[in-house]
């Protein structure tokens, strides 16, 4: 989930290279050789036990082309697009003494962390599998350094009274049927449901490589207080990757996550940065709190993992800050955007404890806007997501202003046409009006309040409704 909902700017394949790879004399033969009343063919019959066997076997010839068929087809899209692929791709120190194996969208975490580490002087490595079955020994063992002691396989699965998860047990296999000495190998379960998986846990399973003997069947990502399954790791690790990081407090049907889709693809089409919108909201949809992550740099971002350390903090409803710990992931020097109904020179003592705390701790550029009245004003009732994407904008400084309004309304036009030109209008005036209400803070350099964060739950909750529904 946490990738395929991703918004991200992709290099896409010129026509003229897909139909190279894909030549229309095969095509058509794969589609005749589809079933159809007008050439029946036999499949699937029911086989007894005379031949059934024997025609099992007669097939692996088959599958053992496999590998050799997918590393052809691979080398041929690499002389036609330049973009170079491998069965089992070997990442990191040529001589990595820790090495971790893993497939599919954990990738990019296993990616960070390895670079990074490999730059701080640790001999570590990974190895990304592209083709799990057939699994092919030969091409694996060919990917995996002679210096290799201590391999964690990782499984995004979770196999009960099985001795270990596929990826693992096949690893194992590999080794103990070749004819390399057997490292110490162990496998760990992470991401299950999207859980997330992050640099910081990956850094922590290479950490736990160093012990002498590391923990085998491992969880990473949860707290196993009945199994006792899991690896601690320290949740703070900054890795190598230059990417501006935003995150966007809203509510569920107020625009938030429309607006931030269209500053997304505003960015990533007018700049020659790359980018990446992800958007978390709950299964209750419209009236619950939505975050919207965004990222953006000027190199590939194989960040598949939520923001962790944001230079940019929006928080669109003004009773969040009341709640939650909206600054809790602000960087030092970052900014902050509230849509509040009060003045600047009001704001500081309506905010709790923590939030001012955290103000000042951290050096926070900070900005409000009652964009709500904004709203009210041009018309759009209660979406405020115009009025706040165009302060993100003048904020950030990510395009020069002009451009950036300019771009904005191209997407309010693309995206409200359909609506009638009124609400076009509207949206227009929201976003001409916008800067004129947008103040910074001079905040005082002190606590105000010892005022904090309401609970979630009022009334008198029992221990039970508390401690494991409030949690």
């Amino acid at each position: 989930f946490r990738t395929s909902h991703e918004i991200s700017k992709i290099d896409s394949i010129p026509d003229d290279v897909i139909k190279a790879m894909m030549p229309d004399d095969k095509i058509m033969k794969h589609k005749k050789r589809s079933l159809d009343p007008d050439h029946p063919v036999i499949r699937g019959t029911a086989q007894n036990p005379d031949v059934f066997f024997q025609a099992r076997e007669a097939a692996n010839a088959y599958y053992e082309k496999v590998p050799g068929i997918v590393q052809e087809v691979m080398d041929d899209f690499y002389t036609h697009t330049g973009r170079k692929y491998s069965l089992f791709y070997y990442i990191g120190h040529p001589e990595a003494e820790r090495v971790v194996i893993i497939m599919g969208s954990g990738e990019g975490a296993v990616r960070e962390t390895v670079e990074t580490m490999v730059e701080n002087g640790e001999k570590v490595g990974a190895v990304f599998v592209r083709l799990y079955r057939p699994f092919s020994v030969e091409d694996f063992m060919d990917c995996i350094p002679d210096s290799a002691k201590k391999i964690t396989v990782l499984d995004r699965t979770k196999e009960p009274g099985s001795t270990g998860e596929p990826l693992y047990l096949d690893v194992v296999t590999a080794f103990a049927e070749s004819k390399r000495k057997m490292p110490l190998i162990v496998g760990g379960r992470y991401g299950l449901s999207s859980k997330e998986f992050n640099p910081a846990m990956v850094k922590g399973i290479y950490d736990e490589l160093l012990k002498v003997q590391p923990k085998n069947h491992f969880t990473i990502g949860i707290q196993d207080d009945v199994g006792h399954t899991s690896l601690s790791y320290d949740p703070v690790f900054p890795t190598k990757k230059d990417t501006f990081n935003c995150m966007f407090y809203g509510l569920g049907s107020d625009g938030t996550v429309g607006a931030n889709k269209n500053s997304i693809k505003i960015i990533g089409e007018t700049t020659d940065n790359y980018v990446q919108g992800y958007f978390v909201y709950d299964s209750k949809k419209a009236g619950a709190q939505t975050v919207s992550h965004l990222r953006f740099g000027p190199e590939h971002i194989y960040s598949s993992y939520l923001i962790n350390t944001a230079d940019f903090v929006a928080c669109h409803q003004f009773n969040f800050v009341e709640k939650y710990d909206v600054l809790d992931h602000i960087k030092k020097g970052g900014t902050f955007l509230l849509n509040a109904p009060f003045s600047k020179d009001e704001i500081w003592d309506k905010l709790p404890k923590v939030i001012q705390e955290e103000i000042l701790e951290r050096e926070v550029e900070f900005y409000i806007i009652d964009a709500t009245k904004v709203a009210h004003e041009a018309k759009l009732g209660k979406r405020t997501n115009t009025v706040l994407q165009t302060c993100f904008f003048a904020i950030s400084g990510i395009l020069p202003r002009e451009e950036a309004i300019k771009k904005i309304k191209d997407a309010i036009v693309k995206t409200y046409s359909h609506k009638g030109d009124d609400v076009v209008e509207m949206n227009f005036k929201a976003v001409d009006t916008a800067l004129a209400h947008l103040e910074k803070v001079d905040y005082p350099k002190q606590i105000t309040t010892d005022r904090e964060l309401k609970p979630i739950m009022t009334g008198e909750p029992d221990y039970f409704v508390q401690e494991i529904l409030g949690k």
